[in-house]
């Protein structure tokens, strides 16, 4: 039985080559189909993945995407939270660490010595102070540390741009800070320019705000800056609303309604355009597989003639089929992936990371695009030997 299995098995591999080698022409063309198909769905694909993460990383620049606010703070300005709420939010994801800042916002005076002029603005707490310095610096704004001994973190403010226009403020220049009978004063650090509301307030650290409203150890919100897609941030919402009953927790829609739709649409894109190549490509090769039928009907007759079953007769083509979307798609993946860099480049400005698991399911698709296109060589089963020897098949 063994010596019989070899025997077939050696057979089975001859067939396969002699297949293989019988038309190198259109051999190659079969190939140079599945291969393009496979570079272009696996660049694709790539991008989809990467496109994922690069939304991600951009739009978490962009500052907070959930708060938590007292309950009624949307009827009352006057309702704090306790600072020991920043300890129960949970800030260990899979998708990555949580950012946590507390705030604390109120109405003051503001004044610049240097110009004399006043203004009533917003202005915020925070702590950690510059948690949302990611905003655009205003170009014509040095951000350099001005020379002399640093001012302390409390000492420090950052101005938006539109604010200190208004009352004249520079970099360094000092601001005075009135709330009732208490004052507080700092130095600008830097000018914020982010086309928001930021830029008509002042940012001071967290324990200077609570001085000027003494209102230690309590904060207006708490903002987060959650990763992951907008499915896993609406999921990290209800779970952090369940853990906390007695606050509200409210996504920052603009945000993560704006990344949920940009990455539809460019996944959907992405998707169409996959489909369609593979279309393509399952045609093309289709049609050359028409032409194999129409060629090794003489082949095919011989092998029944001699006691071969239909099923095992199309098995060998199937096998050709797949050995052939493997071959085609391990090099065309291969290309796929350092051709995703450069269109990453082109496309987001930074060259998209190769993701492994693209990988294979580029592979994956072109052998099962191959198979489907070896749809023509069922023909062949219904083949009489008779007939073709005849000359009437």
């Amino acid at each position: 039985m063994s010596e019989l299995r070899a025997t077939n098995l050696a057979m089975f591999w001859r067939i396969i080559r002699r297949l293989l080698s019988a038309n190198r022409g259109r051999l190659f063309v079969m190939l140079l189909a599945l291969g393009a198909g496979a570079a272009v769905t696996a660049a694709l694909l790539n991008l989809q993945v990467d496109a994922k993460r690069r939304l991600t990383t951009e739009f978490r620049a962009f500052g907070p995407n959930v708060l938590i606010i007292p309950k009624g703070s949307l009827s009352s300005s006057s309702e704090t939270l306790p600072e020991s709420t920043v300890h129960l939010v949970p800030v260990n994801l899979p998708s990555g660490r949580v950012g946590v800042s507390s705030a604390l916002y109120m109405i003051g005076s503001v004044s610049v010595p240097q110009s004399g002029k006043s203004l009533t603005a917003v202005v915020a707490g925070s702590n950690p102070f510059g948690f949302l310095k990611v905003a655009v610096v205003s170009s014509s704004t040095p951000t350099s540390s001005p020379k002399g001994p640093a001012p302390s973190r409390e000492d420090v403010c950052v101005a938006g741009a539109r604010f200190a226009q208004q009352v004249g403020a520079q970099q360094n220049s000092k601001l005075v800070l009135t709330s009732g009978d208490r004052r507080e004063s700092c130095r600008v650090a830097n000018l914020r320019q982010t086309g928001g509301p930021e830029d008509d307030r002042v940012e001071i650290g967290l324990r200077a705000a609570q001085r000027l409203v003494d209102l230690s150890g309590r904060i207006s919100a708490i903002e987060l800056i959650v990763p992951g897609t907008p499915g896993e941030i609406q999921s990290y919402i209800a779970d952090l609303q369940r853990q906390l009953p007695d606050v509200d927790v409210r996504p920052i829609r603009q945000f993560t309604e704006g990344e949920a739709k940009i990455y539809n649409r460019i996944s959907g894109l992405l998707t169409g355009t996959v489909g369609i190549v593979l279309l393509l490509t399952a045609l093309c090769v289709m049609a050359a597989m028409t032409n194999v039928a129409m060629e090794r009907k003489m082949d095919v007759g011989l092998m029944k003639a001699i006691g071969g079953a239909t099923r095992r007769v199309i098995r060998l083509f199937l096998v050709e089929a797949v050995l052939l979307g493997l071959a085609g798609g391990l090099i065309g993946a291969a290309a796929g992936m350092f051709l995703s860099m450069g269109l990453g480049k082109a496309v987001f400005g930074v060259a998209a990371q190769p993701r492994l698991i693209v990988y294979p399911v580029a592979v994956g698709l072109t052998i099962f695009v191959a198979v489907l296109s070896a749809f023509p060589l069922r023909r062949l089963a219904s083949i009489r030997p008779a007939s073709v020897f005849r000359g009437e098949a």
